[in-house]
């Protein structure tokens, strides 16, 4: 058994770490629930999730006293640390932390007192394990300095290196990848080598250079070709297979998420704008398409930007601009639709992120750009909103992530890339080439 110190932050990224513990100790600092309480009143995500984890701890509370310990559904149990006062008149603990605070009257920063509670947990139990779990940087640094385990929330991880790319290579026989140019289809012998909406290079075993594209669909036990994007669409022609591969899950009906990762200037929003427009102005099958994009700190007021909401979403929202005017420059079955024109007429919506809850959004074709800087929790409140007849998109690199509380293996963008790809409704597709430019491919490689 062992004890686990949660910091604030661990809670507010996911309410549900108080039994993601297992049979060990959770124990949570005072500080940390008056910390909860500071964020309670705000009208954003982390307001949200700090509700939760108070009406979790009130339901907890009503089973037991908290300073004593209640019992975990699953296994373990929960305490609330109080700050216990020693004869010399400092917090337990306090002098182990007296390089965050002024411990000569026991003023220190919140920080310092969660190490300090944590320090009297592990002199109190030295036989037993004691880990700070949060998600700070620094702290961890500075626990560690001090000779306190700390690590960072761990349940919702990805490795990156085993990470799901969505495509796969397979050789096949002369006369299989014959059969399968005549008839577009080709029978799996082994269905439960691929996912749903895998990705599959045939390649002839007998010549290499010849190579077809499908689609896996396991549960149908066979293999399907791809749609033909030659022609383009919306002006857009496929450079690369994972563009074809991308396109194929982008305008394919029977798909209602589709995520696409890569690097800067690898196509993930074009090909999503394009396919959008494609399908909700030619082809009428959305109502409109709904674009947003997380801000530097998704959920965070932007009342210190002047104008209305269109005008502070502006500068978050450029690139979504710039990707509609070069599409607007393109013509569609000879016709040219201008990008203001789609703006104002309501066919195409910018969003802000932060007012999505309670929402339902049904016959949408949505696209949540640079989705690596969402949390699990985000993403989770997101797709929630999904309502019938909808599609959704989400774009990310989870190389080029700004928001500080995650990371490229705790992000939602990889979490939903991972726990949807058993899902026949899902497809995922990892874009490895640029084709921005030269420069800027090698740009993003180099530097």
């Amino acid at each position: 058994m062992k004890n686990y110190v949660l910091d604030t932050n661990v809670l507010l990224h996911d309410p549900s770490a108080l039994r993601q513990f297992e049979d060990n100790r959770v124990l949570i600092p005072i500080e940390v629930i008056e910390e909860i309480d500071n964020f309670k009143k705000q009208h954003t995500e982390l307001g949200q999730n700090a509700r939760s984890v108070s009406r979790a701890l009130d339901a907890l509370r009503e089973q037991g006293n908290l300073s004593d310990g209640v019992a975990l559904d699953g296994g373990g149990r929960l305490r609330i640390l109080l700050h216990e006062v020693n004869g010399r008149g400092h917090r337990d603990g306090a002098d182990h932390a007296g390089a965050g605070g002024n411990h000569g009257n026991g003023s220190m920063n919140v920080d310092s007192r969660i190490v300090a509670q944590a320090l009297a947990v592990k002199d109190q139990q030295p036989e037993t394990p004691t880990i700070l779990v949060t998600k700070d940087i620094n702290l961890r640094i500075k626990a560690d300095a001090l000779g306190l385990q700390a690590q960072n929330y761990q349940s919702d991880h990805i490795n990156l290196r085993n990470l799901y790319t969505g495509t796969v290579e397979q050789e096949v026989s002369h006369e299989e990848l014959d059969a399968f140019h005549a008839n577009k289809e080709l029978p799996l012998s082994h269905a439960e080598a691929f996912s749903p909406n895998e990705f599959v290079t045939l390649i002839d075993a007998s010549n290499p250079k010849k190579t077809a594209l499908a689609r896996a669909c396991p549960a149908e036990e066979k293999l399907v070709a791809i749609h033909d994007t030659h022609r383009g669409v919306w002006g857009i022609k496929a450079r690369n297979r994972e563009q074809q591969f991308a396109l194929d899950a982008l305008l394919n009906e029977n798909i209602k998420l589709v995520t696409l990762m890569g690097m800067a200037g690898t196509g993930k929003t074009l090909l999503a704008m394009a396919a959008a427009l494609k399908l909700t102005v030619h082809d009428k099958e959305y109502r409109r398409v709904m674009v947003a994009r997380p801000t530097v700190s998704l959920g965070r007021e932007m009342g210190y930007l002047p104008g209305t909401l269109e005008e502070k979403l502006s500068p978050w929202m450029q690139p979504i601009h710039d990707a509609l005017e070069m599409l607007s420059d393109l013509n569609m079955g000879g016709e040219r639709v201008r990008s203001s024109d789609l703006l104002n007429s309501g066919t195409i919506t910018i969003e802000a992120l932060s007012y999505i809850r309670g929402r339902s959004i049904a016959n949408q074709f949505m696209i949540i750009d640079e989705a690596q800087n969402l949390t699990p929790l985000e993403v989770k409140t997101i797709l929630t909103r999904v309502g019938h007849g909808t599609k959704i998109v989400f774009t990310g690199d989870p190389y080029q992530i700004d928001n500080p509380y995650i990371d490229a293996a705790s992000n939602g963008f990889t979490y939903a890339v991972t726990r949807f790809r058993d899902q026949p409704i899902a497809a995922h597709v990892e874009l490895k080439k640029g084709e921005r430019s030269e420069l800027a491919e090698l740009a993003a490689n180099i530097l």
